[in-house]
């Protein structure tokens, strides 16, 4: 054995989908793979490395674009951690406005739910409030 997986093993190591893993590489995030005569490709442990760091950045809900750049500056080692804090901060404000919104459409949700009687009748506030109209009380 060659210590290279082929895109299955590279996959079930990294917790990446054949797919995903594909994407990632036509985006440029896993450099030049590695291919057998066939034209198959094979994964190092380093492919596997970059790709967990991937999963990880998309389970913290950054974007590939964020995830690209927090790449580059993981594979930089004199890079000043301060760029990097900064990336994650913007991400933090991101997604603070994001739950903040996320609160209000849930309180107007519970409001519209609130006044409506959920029985047989046609009256419904939650269709009133999608349509933009006023909701009854």
């Amino acid at each position: 054995m060659n210590g290279l997986l082929n895109i299955g093993e590279a996959a079930a190591r990294s917790g990446v989908s054949a797919k995903m893993l594909r994407h990632y590489e036509s985006l440029g995030l896993l450099g030049e793979v590695s291919r057998t005569d066939a034209g198959y490709r094979q994964y190092s442990e380093r492919e596997v490395h970059i790709l967990r760091f991937i999963r990880r950045g998309r389970d913290l809900g950054f974007s590939m674009a964020e995830i690209a750049e927090l790449l580059k500056l993981w594979q930089d080692r004199r890079r000043a951690s301060s760029q990097v804090k900064k990336i994650a901060q913007a991400h933090i404000a991101d997604l603070d406005r994001r739950l903040e919104e996320m609160q209000a459409m849930r309180q107007t949700l519970l409001q519209l739910t609130q006044c409506c009687h959920g029985d047989a009748r046609p009256d419904c506030p939650i269709l009133d409030g999608l349509a933009g109209g006023p909701a009854a009380e």
